[in-house]
């Protein structure tokens, strides 16, 4: 592994740091979608502004053109000074706009890019649909042409903030009778367009974060087709994003700051003897020992991971070790802090704050964090195939 770090890289880091620190907003971010978008269009505005905005993009559309180790620095004090994460934000900046960069018209970069950094649009996804989440190329919202527009009808579902988002990436089957991995089309949506139909989705953990989207006969210009009709299943794939890892390194540090904030909430609750604190417990204390030393692998992972990014044009199916470890990891911290709470935190609500934070919400929200983005099946079988060579 190779991450020297030069002096220049040292001084980026103090910089990122201090603006960081004096800048980022002393409120929580609500949970509702609605003020959830605008507390974070108006945060990413405030990034634009300050020169912060893009770290990963390169500069020819609008960013800061990072190395991987000065992205790696950003997220990581990002993370230490508190900042919000990425929510209605996240599929512009990280998943929709880079596929433009890499796959788009120069007319559609410049339609799309700079709306996303100056903080003035949130995006969706509409991949997954009822029958086709982690097996996505079995998609079957269908899109006909129709003189210069598609017509598009069909269901998609999980689609996260869709209801107070403007554009979402939406894959739709454009060719029918071809192979499921052929005939599929990548193309922008207005979420504006008559006959869409969005429908919340609550969850067990009190949010509607989750939309239903359902579309009959929308239609979307051809101009709105990023890559070639019929050929969105490589578009989709094609989008690597530009942090090839570093991102995940935000996550990365709010997981060990949890760990660290619930061993110091283990030295005052009282342990399921009901007579001496959790840590007292040497079941509890074995957990959060382990949880630390899990944290500092899964970082060290990342360091490695990252190094290895920097030497290749493309990110290694590695990547796949370290999201599982990192869900499962999550989950396994999320049920600890509940064994740390007992019947303290089972009594509290989702929207509850119970010794300072939502840990009731927490733990309700990492039941997800093995199934987005890859279920942990899916990752296991990346992991099998491709890093061990086992055959499928």
């Amino acid at each position: 592994m190779d991450l020297d770090v030069t002096a220049a890289e040292r001084e980026f880091r103090e910089r990122a740091r201090e603006w960081l620190r004096t800048n980022v907003p002393a409120e929580r971010c609500p949970d509702a979608s609605a003020a959830s978008r605008e507390y974070e269009l108006a945060w990413q505005r405030a990034q634009f502004e300050a020169g912060w905005a893009g770290v990963s993009w390169p500069r020819e559309h609008g960013g800061l053109g990072l190395s991987l180790v000065e992205q790696m620095t950003w997220y990581e004090e990002y993370a230490l000074a508190g900042a919000p994460s990425q929510r209605t934000t996240f599929v512009g900046l990280r998943h929709a706009g880079p596929t433009i960069i890499l796959r788009g018209t120069e007319e559609q970069k410049a339609t799309y890019l700079p709306p996303i950094l100056r903080g003035e649009v949130s995006w969706c996804q509409g991949f997954s649909e009822p029958g086709a989440g982690s097996d996505l190329a079995s998609l079957r919202t269908s899109a006909g042409i129709d003189g210069d527009h598609l017509v598009v009808s069909g269901q998609k579902i999980w689609t996260s903030y869709g209801d107070v988002a403007d554009h979402q990436e939406l894959l739709v089957r454009t060719g029918p009778s071809e192979p499921k991995h052929q005939g599929i089309t990548w193309v922008v949506c207005d979420m504006r367009s008559p006959g869409i139909d969005i429908r919340p989705i609550r969850t067990m953990a009190g949010t509607s974060d989750f939309c239903e989207v359902f579309y009959d006969s929308v239609r979307i210009p051809l101009a709105n087709v990023v890559g070639e009709v019929g050929h969105g299943w490589s578009v989709a794939m094609s989008t690597l994003s530009f942090e090839r890892g570093t991102a995940f390194m935000a996550e990365q540090v709010r997981l060990a700051q949890t760990v660290s904030e619930l061993t110091e909430l283990a030295r005052t609750a009282v342990g399921p003897d009901g007579r001496r604190p959790a840590i007292a417990d040497d079941e509890i204390a074995r957990r959060l020992g382990r949880c630390a030393a899990e944290v500092a692998a899964l970082r060290a992972m990342t360091y490695a991971q990252i190094s290895r990014a920097a030497a290749s044009d493309q990110p290694g199916p590695e990547a796949s070790i370290v999201r599982l470890m990192y869900g499962e990891l999550e989950q396994r911290v999320a049920r600890l802090a509940m064994d740390v709470l007992g019947t303290e935190g089972l009594a509290a609500g989702p929207g509850d704050l119970v010794a300072g934070r939502p840990w009731p919400y927490e733990y309700l929200m990492s039941f997800q964090a093995t199934i987005a983005a890859g279920t942990k099946d899916i990752q296991r079988n990346i992991i099998g195939e491709r890093v061990l060579g086992l055959p499928r």
